[in-house]
């Protein structure tokens, strides 16, 4: 059940300065990761074979917002964009120092998976 702690929130009186933008972004990121999360608790707990294939894809397309919006935060604060960049490479490092390379496998879809640390160990 959604939980909007002020009904008003959505309809502000004034433009939002860029600051207060970033922070609605980083909410909205936040809602689509709860939503993602909800989706995929709905998918797992059904056997309708219709309902996980059309919640599944109302799934994905959160996933895709989540892009968008995580590529318009990069975009308006690159300071933040810094930082992602400075994680994704930290975890890239921790890939190499383990001898896992990213496009060890592919996923059906084209997407990348990395190896487990359950596959590494029986590898």
């Amino acid at each position: 059940m959604p939980a909007f702690g002020n009904p008003f929130q959505g309809n502000v009186e004034r433009k939002m300065s860029k600051e207060e933008l970033i922070q609605a972004i980083r909410l909205d990121i936040a809602g689509e990761l709860e939503a993602i999360y909800i989706y995929d608790a709905h998918v797992q707990a059904t056997d309708e074979e219709i309902a996980k294939k059309v919640i599944a894809d109302i799934r994905d397309e959160e996933k895709a917002h989540v892009g968008e919006l995580m590529t318009l935060l990069r975009i308006l604060d690159p300071k933040e964009a810094e930082l992602f960049f400075s994680g994704e490479a930290e975890v890239k490092e921790m890939l190499e120092d383990l001898g896992i390379s990213e496009s060890d496998s592919v996923q059906a879809d084209g997407a990348k998976s990395i190896k487990s640390v359950g596959s590494l160990i029986n590898s």
